[in-house]
């Protein structure tokens, strides 16, 4: 049996934990233990899934994990990550990957050297409705993609205080539309502004992406719309679908008909935890590896660049 552990819980680590603890009652996993800088909330979380607390994850390491989660600030990925990885513990770590190119390449390189699995966070890629749409777009329902383009806002979140909107939630659109258009970004522009967020991160932007195999995508997001949204459309030569994230809901318009697909909704992040732990079962490459989250997290870094600079940005610039 897979022993198991989660490195940070905070508002998402505490999720991790939660389906892990829910999967060691299924005699799935041995869910080991939870660290956290803040021992309190550690004892706290482990008291609640019946699992052991440390409050340095240098402790954790020592307990002989076959794999464990990482949701601890973007700065730190590196530095914990590499932890486990060196001891031989498959690793998911949260998006995005890290905080920079180097850091990112960095853990990439250390999993491959000690044979491990290294699989990013990238939740959204395990919504029905994502999975839904992107069968839709093999089976041609949609012709062929022209445009895709993707809202993600909400109000302001002030725990989160060492990344903008861009890294931290653009991120998430980057990656899908990637995964569904089968192609990797090759052009960026971007505008982007502080606006009232407390730290000096951009509280707003809009990017417009040009992909290798020449489809478009538009991606707007923000933390100043007081009601979180989280949708994504996509126009094609023979249709038009429209997913609602929050919902699991997705709608195909053609000539003829409007379509609303049959979706067996499941939470994300358990699809997400048990793709991850029958990969490192299996050994197998996860649907998001350690270069995949890295394309996003360079997508990214790109926008800031084009932003800052008022410029489209070439993605091997």
């Amino acid at each position: 049996m897979l022993r198991v552990g989660v490195v940070g819980v905070g508002n998402m680590g505490f999720h991790h934990a939660r389906i892990y603890s829910e999967l060691a009652r299924e005699r799935r996993v041995e869910f080991v233990g939870v660290a956290d800088a803040n021992f309190e909330r550690a004892r706290e979380v482990a008291k609640q899934f019946g699992t052991r607390a440390f409050g340095d994850y240098r402790e954790l390491a020592e307990e002989d994990l076959d794999a464990v989660s990482i949701a601890v600030p973007t700065s730190l990925h590196r530095q914990v990550a590499l932890e486990f990885i060196e001891r031989g513990v498959s690793v998911l770590v949260e998006k995005p990957i890290a905080e920079s190119i180097e850091s990112a390449e960095e853990i990439i390189s250390a999993a491959k050297k000690n044979n491990v699995i290294i699989m990013v966070g990238h939740v959204e890629r395990f919504n029905p409705a994502v999975l839904k749409l992107k069968e839709t777009i093999k089976q041609g329902m949609l012709g062929e993609i022209v445009t895709m383009n993707a809202k993600r806002v909400g109000p302001m979140v002030v725990r989160i205080r060492d990344v903008g909107v861009i890294i931290d939630l653009a991120v998430h659109d980057i990656d899908v539309m990637s995964f569904l258009s089968d192609s990797r970004v090759r052009e960026i522009y971007a505008k982007a502004r502080n606006v009232k967020h407390p730290a000096n991160v951009e509280d707003y932007a809009l990017i417009m992406l040009t992909f290798e195999n020449e489809i478009s995508g538009i991606i707007e997001t923000n933390r100043l719309t007081p009601h979180k949204t989280r949708t994504l459309n996509i126009v094609g030569t023979e249709g038009i679908a429209y997913l609602d994230y929050i919902s699991q809901n997705l709608v195909i318009y053609d000539d003829k008909w409007v379509k609303e697909a049959k979706i067996e909704r499941r939470e994300p992040l358990r699809n997400e935890l048990e793709h991850f732990i029958e990969c490192v079962r299996e050994e197998r490459k996860p649907l998001v590896s350690g270069e995949e989250g890295l394309h996003a997290l360079k997508v990214a870094v790109k926008a800031l660049e084009s932003a800052l600079e008022d410029k489209i940005v070439k993605l091997g610039e």
